[in-house]
């Protein structure tokens, strides 16, 4: 759908040779910049930008994540996170849908990596990257050099962020832009999501609280 910028691509796999429900972080850092533990959980609530007031309302759709478990993957160690969608009763377009879902991660070298190989988000990697090659354009995200302080109902947190838009036919970059916020040792923080042709992101989701071990 060529309206919408923040695309999850969840390619699951079908058979897993292990699960551990232990609390577990990853062994290959010194940081765990993502909170990758099992255990961990997020609250995000959903805001829809209103037209006619020029303010971001809450829609009442309720983002709960948590870290269930963790998953071997073709011999790699993956976190399972289980998000539950509440309160899109009615369908709010880049809301996420009512009902769980389930995505399988991982740390690699400062890169959150999905078990299809594909990147969530890197902390380390400035260089342009392409989500998905269309024929009116790639989708395409950038790390972006220095900190940004986002305070959200959560809290203050001082957050690095990716930019993620379209680069249409003929080179010309799209109106809209979406940022992915995330802090160290917390995770994300804040995420928009908007369509191709307005520079006004239409949903913003904020932490609302967290639980961190």
């Amino acid at each position: 759908m060529i309206t919408r910028l923040l695309l999850c691509i969840s390619i699951f796999t079908l058979f897993f040779s292990c699960s551990n429900n232990d609390s577990v972080t990853p062994t290959d850092q010194e940081a765990n910049f993502y909170a990758l533990t099992v255990g961990n959980s997020w609250v995000y609530k959903n805001y829809r930008y209103n037209m006619q007031s020029e303010i971001y309302e809450d829609t009442g759709v309720v983002d709960s994540i948590s870290i269930v478990s963790t998953e071997d993957i073709s011999g790699q160690t993956y976190f399972k996170f289980r998000r539950l969608t509440t309160g899109n009763e009615e369908g709010i377009s880049l809301c996420n849908p009512n009902g769980e879902h389930f995505e399988f991660l991982r740390e690699d070298n400062g890169n959150l990596v999905r078990d299809d190989g594909t990147l969530k988000f890197t902390n380390n990697d400035y260089s342009l990257r392409i989500i998905s090659d269309n024929e009116w354009g790639d989708v395409v995200e950038q790390l972006i050099e220095g900190e940004t302080t986002i305070m959200v109902e959560a809290g203050s947190f001082n957050c690095i962020n990716s930019e993620r838009y379209a680069i249409l036919t003929g080179g010309t970059n799209s109106s809209g832009l979406d940022r992915f916020y995330y802090s160290e040792g917390v995770g994300l923080i804040y995420d928009t999501s908007s369509t191709i042709t307005n520079n006004i992101p239409t949903i913003i989701r904020r932490l609302d609280s967290y639980s961190i071990q």
